[in-house]
């Protein structure tokens, strides 16, 4: 029997007996899940927000977020939170190393290049909500959102281990969360194009600086538990603009949101009417 003919007959008695152990387990596999009970549809092992959280180093996440930044491009939602829960993964193990780690990948450029929210936020919130609720994260949320929008970023630079450029990058203050501004105010003022490798290195360094503050944000909330405050205030603009805009009752209570209003609603050059008669 030549090389072949043996090879095809071996294949198709594997895919025989593969085919009699698939019959034999099949059935049990597709064998319909009774419908949840009342109440319990959306019942979740070990409760909702049930994970425990961990105490971590910040100065020694901050490199594994930025390596996580670039790792497949993956980029920054993923280098935030695995700088965060895989950090802890590492550290303590189950169930922190299950996680899925590359779903988190969907927020590189805000979420799939859309330029919403910033990939590392969200990564450092996703985070936030392994541990708790709405209530208790919500000031946390708040004081990482805030620091960023005022905060003169990148602040990190991993010396001869930087990936994409080496050397100083210059900073500047965002004024959002979201990435389109974020990306393109920086790119603007310092006249470096969006698709640059500095661009990338930027948003590496960022990545971060949003885990580490995340962390401060993390070890700070385990010690204080519910008593957690942040200390970034409300920005003036939110401040003024909700008056009107975010008050119950009002004719005008149009507005939902707590991000500075400022970057899109200034009546600047920036946000004038490019629609018409451009340039």
């Amino acid at each position: 029997m030549d090389c072949n003919r043996r090879h095809l007959l071996c294949g198709l008695g594997g895919l025989a007996v593969g085919g009699a152990v698939a019959g034999l387990v099949a059935p049990a596999l597709a064998a319909p899940q009774a419908a949840p009970a009342p109440g319990e549809r959306f019942a979740q092992v070990g409760g909702e927000f049930g994970w425990q959280p961990h105490k971590l180093n910040a100065d020694e996440c901050a490199p594994v977020a930025y390596e996580g930044y670039w790792h497949k491009g993956y980029a920054c939602g993923y280098g935030a939170f695995y700088g965060i829960i895989g950090m802890m993964g590492e550290k303590f193990g189950a169930p922190y190393n299950q996680f899925p780690f590359t779903m988190l990948e969907a927020n590189k450029g805000g979420i799939s290049d859309w330029g919403t929210i910033c990939g590392a936020l969200y990564g450092a919130a996703a985070a936030f909500a392994l541990f708790w609720g709405r209530r208790e994260r919500t000031p946390m949320v708040n004081e990482l959102f805030r620091w960023y929008e005022t905060t003169a970023l990148p602040i990190y630079n991993p010396g001869d281990a930087a990936t994409g450029f080496k050397g100083a990058l210059p900073t500047g203050v965002s004024d959002s969360v979201l990435c389109h501004i974020s990306v393109s105010k920086w790119c603007y003022e310092n006249k470096i194009e969006a698709s640059s490798k500095q661009r990338s290195e930027r948003c590496g360094r960022l990545t971060a600086d949003v885990c580490r503050k995340a962390i401060e944000i993390m070890n700070a909330k385990i010690e204080q538990g519910k008593n957690y405050k942040g200390t970034f205030p409300i920005r003036k603009a939110v401040a003024g603009c909700g008056e009107c805009h975010m008050t119950k009752g009002n004719e005008a209570n149009w507005s939902k949101g707590v991000m500075d209003c400022t970057p899109c609603h200034s009546g600047g050059k920036a946000v004038a009417d490019k629609f018409k008669d451009h340039p």
